[in-house]
């Protein structure tokens, strides 16, 4: 690939500084209260040249390499007392706007720029993940302390161009830009660990080795694992996280419960709380004796036994109304299992090939009438999803019924910022626990699944993807021993 920029009369950037955006600073008599998001910091009595800068650093990328009787050594005192606030930009001469910016999102973020040689062997890490935020392209990774803002198109040239091996003399000839303004670009990149080198001594060929490749605490995660890990914890990002209900204010909470579907409803068996079961036994037994079963006998559970053992597990006891921001009202439920701010963003679908009582056929749960509707009796449909099911427990017949947990994220991610999708994962796991200890109690063998079709079960349950989507699967039959 090569681009003729136009920009090859440039050779060299400038440095520029500034404070994020969530940084103000109010003068007092003796000094400076710096407001940040990680705490108030006080500077007394600064020199006139470093109370300029720290003022003009908060208007946006400046030049401090201009301003007079500056003591750079002083400066960087003040920053190392405000960790997490400095934003390093990259800019040219006669450009109103930088190249790229490296924006802290951590308290422990730090920014060394690296001296790089023509020949040193690069590579855009394998962790880093370039996407679009607010109309500029944007770099982040889960390693990194920084997000990096390309604002001109030469930055996104040169990223593009470390999509492979490649060293600062390689890259400078594939953009057409002068080898020195590009170095420049590839140790801002490096400082906030976007970008890797080879170990040293390694050359471009034949294959160099770089660190992130043989890191025992790297190799063992995938990239989108470790982003999603980040993006769902504090700590390595400053997005919002939590209860924001950052939804209410454009978009309407969606139902507690989803509207049963149109078809034929079939009314589930609704057991005496107070009454004993068949197999009274304490939560230590049930804890216990729970066991995730893969074979399982010929016949299936009865209809009473899986309405039993939905209503234990999965039901609505209750409606409650509720304020969000705003004061939008919305409604929660309780229900058997717990749910964080009581949103219950799941919902059920059984497949059922035999049941005494029920037709074989893919079927919703309404947990609020405690009733299933038939929505898809396609055999096709059905096989597909229960010889998946077969395939991933191991078993050699197909399981009776299979319960698929699909989420409505929109329930959930109208309140929780971040978090929506680890939170519903988190949902699935006590449902699925849930439903194992009933199971155990009823005398039902139960078994888990560890993944789903995606595809499969859109098509087979009508689901308006990604508005919601399967996200959980567990089987449940009769042990061939009872």
């Amino acid at each position: 690939m090569h681009i003729d920029s136009g920009a090859h009369l440039l050779d060299q950037g400038i440095p520029l500084w500034s404070f994020r955006e969530d940084v103000a600073i109010e003068s007092t008599e003796v000094g400076l209260n710096i407001l940040t998001r990680w705490g108030e910091v006080r500077i007394d009595r600064p020199t006139a040249a470093i109370d300029d800068s720290l003022h003009r650093m908060t208007l946006g990328p400046v030049a401090l390499t201009n301003v007079t009787d500056l003591d750079w050594a002083d400066l960087h005192d003040v920053f190392r007392q405000l960790p997490g606030c400095v934003v390093r930009s990259l800019g040219l001469r006669n450009s109103a706007s930088p190249l790229l910016s490296a924006t802290p999102v951590t308290q422990n973020a730090r920014f060394e720029l690296p001296k790089l040689d023509g020949t040193q062997v690069l590579r855009l890490s394998r962790f880093a993940f370039l996407r679009d935020s607010a109309g500029e392209m944007t770099l982040e990774s889960p390693l990194s302390h920084h997000r990096v803002v390309l604002h001109r198109p030469l930055a996104s040239w040169v990223v593009s161009a470390l999509g492979r091996t490649t060293t600062t003399s390689e890259v400078a000839r594939v953009v057409n830009v002068a080898e020195p303004l590009v170095a420049e670009i590839i140790a801002y990149l490096v400082a906030a660990d976007m970008v890797v080198h080879g170990e040293e001594g390694e050359a471009l060929a034949p294959a160099p080795r770089f660190g992130e490749d043989s890191d025992p605490a790297l190799v063992t995660w995938a990239p989108h694992d470790l982003l999603f890990h980040s993006r769902s914890r504090l700590g390595r990002h400053d997005a919002p996280v939590g209860a924001g209900f950052s939804g209410a204010d454009h978009l309407p909470p969606l139902p507690v419960v989803k509207p049963p579907p149109a078809g034929p409803r079939f009314p589930l068996y609704r057991p005496d709380l107070d009454a004993p079961t068949v197999r009274e036994m304490t939560l230590s037994s049930a804890i216990e004796q729970r066991r995730s079963v893969r074979e399982f006998a010929e016949d299936g559970p009865s209809a009473e036994q899986l309405g039993e053992l939905l209503y234990r597990s999965a039901r609505v006891r209750s409606l409650t109304d509720a304020v969000g921001a705003g004061l939008v009202p919305y409604t929660v439920s309780e229900r058997p299992y717990p749910s964080a701010g009581s949103l219950y963003e799941l919902d059920l679908y059984l497949t059922v090939d035999r049941c005494a009582g029920l037709p074989r056929g893919i079927y919703h749960y309404d947990p609020d009438g405690h009733a299933l509707t038939l929505v898809n009796d396609r055999s096709e449909h059905a096989d597909e999803l229960l010889d998946n099911a077969m395939v991933l427990i191991g078993a050699t017949r197909r399981p009776p019924a299979l319960i698929t947990m699909t989420a409505r994220m929109g329930r959930l991610s109208w309140v929780y910022d971040s978090i929506a999708y680890a939170t519903t994962l988190k949902h699935v796991g006590v449902l699925q626990q849930t439903l194992y200890l009933v199971a155990t109690v009823l005398g039902l063998a139960p078994c888990a699944l560890a993944t789903g079709d995606d595809e499969v079960a859109t098509a087979a349950f009508g689901l308006d993807y990604p508005a919601e989507v399967s996200v959980g699967e567990f089987v449940v039959g009769l042990p061939i021993s009872r």
